[in-house]
């Protein structure tokens, strides 16, 4: 196989030029304009077909290989998040109130880099590469937009592949495993509404901050008492709204929060107690309350022959760099899941934290950023691994 890591060593300078381009200039979900522009820009250099405006800011770009065989697709997701950057990076952003928290900035370059890569090597791609640029992957729905949008189709890929570089582990590290590896996300809003009233006269009021304080308390019951110990849920309340004034007792509050899950009974176990108890709860003190669950992604559930394919490709590629195979996983939410639906694949991490060079803050930080030495390690496996897929699906 191709030595891709010290090729994209060799593409260093590339890719730490665009995603430091990238960094000065982050978008938010659906607005990544000039995000995809330099995308698209980039991939016509190679003579790539390409399409533009797929979920409004997507682009999709396709490699076709010398010989005949199915297609991977590669996904990256481009899209910023509405955080003030604290830095002090040279390339830090330039656009007040958003920064590349979580490296998608470095998602972009890897993507490019890769295709640079594959575009070089086409004479080794038994089938094709469907290379996507996914908009709007924290919280807003990119990910199915672009399946609803086709992103899927013509052609339709076999198998597909994703990764995230990752903070919570050193640069060296890799963690490649089957299974569920990022939880399944919902989002939640829970409105109490009882009678409001002077503070100094409670006995006249119904409280719906008691009542909220008690569903809070009652709903940490859920994950403790409900969900079998050996599976994994969350749920968090993250925002309680209600009042104005200090001696006014509220008509209404607003809570809401995330639920958190790896499997289908889970959730919806969890869902119905949540619903239960909340209402319950503040029937109980008087109260009504609406309950409001909306679900955001499906769990990252890697396919065990695909993970394996990336797996050699690892060891062939990165001969040293240890690989996490006991089952590494997050609670953390991935809206690559929807692709997997269409195509079974697999979503590997790569570790990008450097203390020594004070790169140790964890993803969705203001102070956020990667040792880039994570670059040409996470293409070169991104390449390898889409050219040992192939070849393993055309030898079966």
């Amino acid at each position: 196989m191709t030595d891709f890591y010290a090729e994209a060593q060799k593409l260093f300078p590339y890719s730490q030029s665009i995603r430091r381009d990238l960094h000065m200039h982050p978008e938010l979900g659906y607005q990544e304009v000039r995000t995809a522009g330099v995308i698209a820009q980039e991939l016509r250099k190679l003579g790539l077909e390409i399409t533009t405006g797929i979920a409004k800011t997507g682009v999709i770009g396709m490699i076709e290989g010398a010989k005949p065989g199915p297609v991977v697709m590669l996904r990256f997701d481009i899209d910023a998040l509405p955080i003030h950057e604290e830095t002090g990076a040279e390339y830090a952003s330039q656009n007040p109130g958003v920064m590349h928290a979580c490296g998608h900035d470095g998602h972009t370059a890897i993507g490019l880099t890769v295709a640079r890569l594959l575009n070089e090597h086409r004479d080794e791609i038994n089938g094709a590469i469907k290379l996507v640029f996914q908009p709007a992957e924290e919280g807003m729905g990119g990910a199915e937009r672009m399946v609803r949008e086709g992103a899927m189709e013509a052609p339709n890929p076999a198998h597909s592949l994703g990764l995230h570089i990752w903070n919570d582990n050193a640069i060296g590290w890799l963690g490649i495993a089957p299974g569920p590896v990022m939880a399944g996300a919902a989002i939640f809003k829970a409105i109490v509404t009882g009678k409001g009233g002077h503070a100094a006269a409670p006995h006249l009021t119904i409280d719906p901050l008691l009542a909220a304080a008690q569903i809070v308390t009652a709903a940490q019951g859920i994950v403790a008492r409900n969900v079998n110990p050996q599976k994994a849920a969350v749920v968090s309340f993250t925002t309680i709204h209600g009042g104005d004034a200090f001696n006014v007792i509220p008509q209404q509050v607003e809570m809401t929060g995330t639920i958190r899950y790896f499997e289908r009974e889970v959730r919806d176990l969890v869902f119905a107690r949540f619903e239960q108890i909340t209402d319950s709860v503040a029937q109980g003190l008087g109260c009504q309350a609406t309950v409001e669950i909306q679900d955001l992604t499906p769990a990252v559930v890697n396919d065990p022959t695909v993970t394996e394919s990336v797996k050699r490709a690892a060891q062939a590629t990165l001969p040293g760099h240890p690989i996490d195979e006991r089952g590494h996983f997050t609670m953390g939410s991935e809206d690559f899941a929807y692709f997997q639906q269409k195509a079974p694949g697999t979503y590997f991490f790569v570790g990008s934290n450097n203390p020594e060079k004070g790169l140790h803050y964890g993803h969705h930080h203001p102070k956020f950023d990667f040792d880039e030495g994570v670059l040409p390690r996470a293409a070169g496996l991104m390449a390898a691994s889409a050219v040992e897929l192939l070849r393993a699906k055309t030898s079966y």
